[in-house]
C-alpha cells in the first residue's frame, strides 16, 4: 500500500520516533545569547584574550584595546555585551576595569557543544 493510502495513525507509526530537543525554551533563549555575544569577531577575540589568562586570570582593559583599531569606548561597550550574555564580570579599581572569565562558562559551552545528539548517543 502507497504512503498515500495509509490512515492517519498509521501515518504516525510508519515513520521514525519523534525527535527530543536536549534544550528547554528557556535554556536555549540563555544558549542564543551568549551565541549571539560571541558571533562578532572582536567579541570573540576579546573572550579569547580574556580566557587566554586562565581559570581566575584577569586581564584589564587597558591590555585589551591596543589589540584593536577601535576606541576604548568601543571596546567597553563590547566588554559589556561580553558581561550581560554571562560570559564574564569586571570590577573597577580606580581608573581601570580588569575582567575575568566566570567559573564554568568554558567548560558549560564545551559540554553543549559536544554532547551528541540522539542518533550518535545510540551509535
Amino acid at each position: 500500500m502507497s504512503k498515500q493510502g495509509l490512515e492517519p495513525i498509521e501515518r504516525e507509526t510508519a515513520c521514525c520516533a519523534g525527535l527530543s530537543a536536549p534544550l528547554d525554551q528557556d535554556q536555549a533563549a540563555e544558549l542564543a545569547k551568549v551565541f549571539k555575544a560571541l558571533g562578532d569577531p572582536v567579541r570573540l577575540r576579546l573572550m579569547s584574550m580574556i580566557a587566554s589568562r586562565g581559570e581566575g586570570g584577569e586581564v584589564c582593559v587597558c591590555e585589551l584595546t591596543p589589540a584593536f583599531e577601535l576606541s576604548q569606548p568601543t571596546i567597553s561597550h563590547h566588554l559589556k555585551l561580553l558581561r550581560q550574555a554571562g560570559l564574564v564580570d569586571c570590577e573597577r579599581r580606580g581608573t581601570w576595569v580588569y575582567y575575568w572569565l566566570l567559573p564554568g562558562v568554558l567548560d558549560g559551552l564545551a559540554a553543549f557543544l559536544t554532547t551528541p545528539g540522539p542518533a550518535e548517543a545510540t551509535a
